[in-house]
């Protein structure tokens, strides 16, 4: 809530009261990034993106990721760190390895996730996309872990986002053919979409 103050000529001070929304899945770790803006239009998410991310690359429970997410990585902390460390760069929320969810940008605002993309036909997913990142690479198995709590929270995007179907659940590949590969042949569609099913036939 932010409360504006506001002097008149007469030096009344009157108080217009602002709501501020920020939509947070309600059992994840609150880590706001410095990265992300205000949607076009926040009636028109309508796509999910699931993505895949590991800082040092097939490196798991560092601090990487949150580092990149935040502004913070260290370019001498790890030799590849030195490519990335001007990225500025976030998801809504990444899903480590131990299933916990730490979320950094409002679902309802824009976060800096899927670069140059298109979905079916149309440019900039940012403006009405919601990335999920794993904890994980293209080729090694996700955990059972990691299944369970991306079902929970895409049970609530899809819930507070109805224009979110079935067939606009994608990867990073399907927006950005050629550029990126994940979240990679080790993510198990048919069991993330079959989890699904409920969700959708429940709404």
């Amino acid at each position: 809530m932010l409360v504006v103050q506001c002097h008149t000529l007469n030096h009344v001070v009157e108080y217009t009261t602002i709501q501020i929304i920020m939509v947070f899945y309600p059992n994840a770790t609150r880590t706001l990034s410095p990265f992300y803006d205000k949607r076009p239009n926040e009636e028109e998410v309508s796509l999910l993106v699931i993505h895949n991310i590991s800082l040092p690359p097939s490196e798991f429970g560092t601090s990487g990721i949150r580092d990149l997410f935040t502004g913070n990585l260290d370019p001498n902390a790890h030799p590849f760190y030195k490519e990335i460390a001007g990225l500025r760069v976030s998801a809504h929320c990444v899903i480590y390895r131990t299933g916990e969810i730490e979320q950094f940008v409002p679902f309802n605002e824009r976060a800096w996730h899927a670069g140059v993309s298109v979905f079916q036909g149309r440019a900039r997913c940012n403006d009405y996309a919601i990335g999920i990142e794993l904890e994980g690479t293209d080729t090694l198995p996700f955990t059972d872990q990691q299944y369970a709590s991306l079902q929970l929270v895409s049970d609530f995007i899809i819930k507070r986002y109805p224009r979110i179907t079935l067939g606009r659940i994608v990867g990073h590949n399907d927006i950005a053919p050629g550029r990126k590969t994940d979240p990679g042949e080790a993510f198990d569609w048919a069991r993330y979409r079959t989890g699904l099913r409920s969700t959708f036939l429940n709404r």
